[in-house]
């Protein structure tokens, strides 16, 4: 069958409903959030996870831990999975970058700008990603699957890097909703999506990063 990674979101928060971008803040999840983490941890348990890897940022880690009282498994928390630092734009609505930082999100939109408010660069998040996920996968067994809890932005792009896309296409992925999750199955030489944004009907999706 093959190693499965599990590559789930963090349930909501204040912030994503207000629309500001999280970035690194560490903001913790509101009462729906933890109900969808409860729900989802509920689903997540029949792929029976062998190990369960987590950003360390709160409204991550609380999520995970949601699974692991179920399952029994520890948490193991892990910076290399939080989600991009966004410098100034952290903390702010999209109105607001656009107000104190005129034409930033324009140029971040065309592709002109690969540091949103002079925070990391994609590439640098999804190097980091995969090198947390890589450890995390060579502590199971060749069948077992793993959970990454993980954020919006930052999941995106693993998931994208470890199917092999170029980082000019990661984009094409939709966007995680909160708390659900995609699911990667490995093949002989790559990993597959098998399941992508599983778990958001009837929840809107709200963007990630914020």
């Amino acid at each position: 069958m093959g190693r499965k990674v599990v590559v789930w979101r963090h349930g909501r928060t204040q912030w994503n409903l207000a629309g500001r971008f999280q970035g690194q803040s560490d903001v913790e999840l509101d009462e729906v959030g933890v109900e969808q983490a409860r729900s989802a941890a509920r689903i997540l348990t029949g792929l029976k996870p062998a190990a369960i890897v987590s950003s360390d940022l709160l409204r991550a880690a609380t999520t995970a831990a949601e699974l692991g009282v179920l399952t029994g498994l520890p948490v193991r928390p892990d910076a290399g999975l939080r989600e991009t630092y966004l410098g100034t734009w952290q903390g702010l609505t999209r109105e607001e970058v656009a107000e104190r930082f005129p034409g930033e999100e324009e140029a971040w939109l065309r592709g002109d700008l690969e540091r949103r408010g002079g925070g990391e660069s994609m590439a640098e998040v999804a190097a980091r990603a995969l090198a947390t996920t890589a450890g995390a996968l060579a502590e199971i067994g060749p069948d077992d699957t793993l959970v990454v809890v993980t954020h919006g932005g930052s999941g995106r792009v693993l998931i994208g890097a470890m199917c092999g896309l170029p980082p000019e296409h990661w984009s094409v992925l939709g966007v995680l909703s909160n708390c659900s999750w995609s699911l990667l199955v490995q093949r002989t030489h790559r990993w597959a999506i098998a399941e992508h944004n599983a778990g958001t009907l009837p929840e809107p999706v709200l963007a990630d990063d914020r």
